[in-house]
């Protein structure tokens, strides 16, 4: 029986008929931000009609436009991956179709579905990471920052004003729930404290730009949005808000170092950055990357909190975020005390 707090097209699409393909099993997974329905041999990904301050999904056309703007940037560096755009339309008899006649309702990102056995996330869990992999997905990541897009119009958000937006917004955002179970007052003030205190440092923050190491990044670089498959891909970007991509490239490979942390793997997450940083002959990012793991782990910590209290996540759903969450905060005040 499908979930009655669900959205109506929700509810529709969980029913392989739905389908112009094939899609025997159907199986939802809810972020913060989005619907993803796994059908079949494809995914489609719809996002909510939320509004965090930092993205605004809250109107039909901004929803399909961000839908598009995902397509864009993510053939970047998976173009086979990310097929095109799906609407959803609502019938005369109130039935709903997928790319069907009808009033459109929603907008949906078309995907393939990727092994999920290869997963990053459930490649580290079996104990199968490893050094070589590491290395292909470096040699991915060097040309993409190389060719990516920078100019005075992206380097500003490098800058140390730029860069305490983002960080010092994450605060504001997490204050009303200082005291739950996953986040203490003295972590709160311990990072916050350890965060104003390296923003200071303009001068690194100006050497980086100078550099050129300020691109339009991918934003959102860890073990969730990697597949190992024959192919390496390396999905979902940030498409939502130019200043969470637009960044140092420091920012973007201290995420999926934070990452490896995270997942108990600090001798595998020192040798990605020393081998990043040869590769992409960088000198400078080193003295970056305690802040930026830090600013990372606490993004996530936020996340955690923002999906465990939306109203339409189930119970099991928000105890795990909530347990995740409190790891990030623990791993951030540990770089913080760093």
């Amino acid at each position: 029986m499908a979930d009655s707090t669900l959205p109506p097209y929700i509810q529709a699409l969980l029913r392989p008929e739905a389908y112009p393909h094939s899609a025997p099993e159907i199986s939802l997974v809810q972020t913060h931000i989005s619907y993803v329905l796994l059908a079949g041999d494809f995914v489609y990904k719809i996002k909510k009609p939320v509004d965090f301050g930092f993205l605004n999904f809250t109107t039909l056309e901004k929803r399909r436009h961000f839908c598009e703007q995902e397509l864009v940037l993510n053939r970047r560096l998976c173009p086979s991956l990310y097929l095109g755009l799906t609407t959803i339309t609502q019938q005369e008899d109130s039935t709903f179709a997928l790319d069907g006649p009808g009033i459109p309702v929603e907008y949906a990102v078309k995907m393939a579905r990727m092994p999920e056995e290869r997963m990053m996330a459930k490649v580290i869990a079996q104990g199968g990471l490893t050094r070589e992999i590491l290395d292909r997905i470096i040699a991915i990541l060097v040309p993409f920052y190389a060719r990516a897009e920078s100019g005075p119009a992206i380097e500003k958000f490098g800058t140390a004003q730029a860069v305490s937006v983002n960080v010092l917004e994450n605060f504001d955002q997490t204050q009303g729930f200082i005291g739950c179970a996953a986040l203490s007052r003295e972590q709160f003030e311990s990072i916050g404290s350890y965060a104003r205190a390296f923003l200071g440092n303009e001068q690194l923050f100006a050497a980086r730009i100078a550099e050129g190491r300020v691109r339009d990044c991918h934003g959102d670089l860890y073990s969730a949005n990697i597949c190992l498959a024959d192919q390496i891909f390396i999905y979902d970007c940030i498409e939502f808000n130019e200043r969470f991509r637009y960044c140092d490239v420091a920012s973007d490979v201290a995420f999926l170092a934070m990452d490896l942390d995270f997942h108990g793997l600090p001798e595998l997450s020192r040798y990605f950055i020393e081998h990043f940083c040869r590769a992409a002959n960088d000198t400078t990012l080193l003295p970056m990357l305690n802040f930026y793991k830090c600013y990372r782990a606490y993004v996530r910590g936020k996340i955690g909190l923002f999906t465990a209290h939306a109203p339409e996540v189930d119970p099991a759903t928000a105890d795990n975020c909530l347990a995740l969450a409190k790891k990030y905060f623990a791993l951030a005040e540990r770089y913080a005390a760093a």
